[in-house]
């Protein structure tokens, strides 16, 4: 028989919040409270914990399922070439902007979870013969879901949706072209990812993953976890992190009309929620 759970308190939820903050230095008090009750009741039901008190109880003392919990919280479902849509305008209309006046770019992904959206730009890039201009960083809170996208491995069960993105996107390969079959994986070919860094980096914390400016930023379904003090705070740095005329590119889902930087940036496409920045 499962053990029922109960609903989390507003105040279990603010001592779990501030017991992580102090044991691990995550701070996540400003993410969205339903989605972030949602997956912790999530968590309470798969390990058959009635109450947040055990889960909080747990963490204190074992560090492996604290990380376990922290993947659980951060993880976000993503494909290859999601809303290919938007993948045919950054191949059509921004990189041959970007290109008309520089010879090589900088890219960011920002919350680049376990990395197929990076494999999908590195595919781009590589179609455009534009692979050896790009320096590509990609961010993750989750040092874990960081050792998934550096391995660049994707179940095989994942691959057909990925292989019907990417012929809605209309590359001019194969996808399977660009992998191998591997111990029942698809493998990436890692000479596609020799301009890429990953590296664990919080957007909470406010700090840019290196000093340099970006000429396109990618920061897609990440805020929707966010509230409203923490999305803005997210997009001011960003903001600052673009060179002037860079690109910023949100999850379909996602807003900035609202935040203190939206009159910085100039709407290029509005469905596809690509901006462009044009004041400092």
């Amino acid at each position: 028989m499962s053990t029922p759970v109960q609903d989390i308190e507003i105040n279990d939820l603010r001592t779990f919040i501030e017991r992580v903050k102090t044991l691990y230095g995550y701070d996540f008090g400003d993410y969205a409270l339903s989605s972030f009750k949602r997956r912790l009741l999530r968590i309470l039901e798969l390990n058959k914990m009635s109450n947040m008190a055990t889960l909080t109880k747990r963490i204190e003392t074992d560090q492996a399922f604290f990380k376990y919990v922290l993947s659980e919280i951060t993880v976000n479902v993503t494909e290859m070439f999601r809303d290919p849509s938007f993948w045919r305008e950054l191949r059509d209309k921004v990189f041959p902007n970007i290109f008309l006046n520089q010879q090589s770019i900088n890219i960011w992904h920002a919350g680049c979870s376990s990395g197929e959206e990076v494999f999908s730009m590195v595919i781009l890039l590589s179609e455009l013969g534009m692979l050896e201009k790009a320096n590509i960083i990609a961010t993750d809170i989750d040092i874990e879901i960081l050792k998934r996208a550096t391995a660049a491995r994707i179940p095989l069960k994942n691959m057909e949706v990925n292989e019907k993105n990417y012929i809605r996107f209309a590359g001019s390969q194969k996808l399977e072209n660009y992998f191998k079959y591997k111990d029942g994986h698809s493998e990436l070919d890692k000479n596609l990812l020799k301009k890429v860094t990953f590296r664990e980096q919080s957007l909470v914390n406010g700090k840019m993953p290196q000093e340099i400016k970006f000429d396109l930023v990618l920061c897609r379904n990440v805020m929707i976890y966010f509230n409203q003090n923490l999305q803005n705070r997210v997009l001011n740095l960003i903001h600052s992190s673009l060179h002037r005329f860079g690109y910023l590119a949100i999850g379909s889902k996602e807003s900035m009309i609202w935040c203190d930087s939206a009159n910085k940036f100039l709407v290029v496409n509005n469905e596809e929620k690509v901006y462009k920045k044009i004041k400092d």
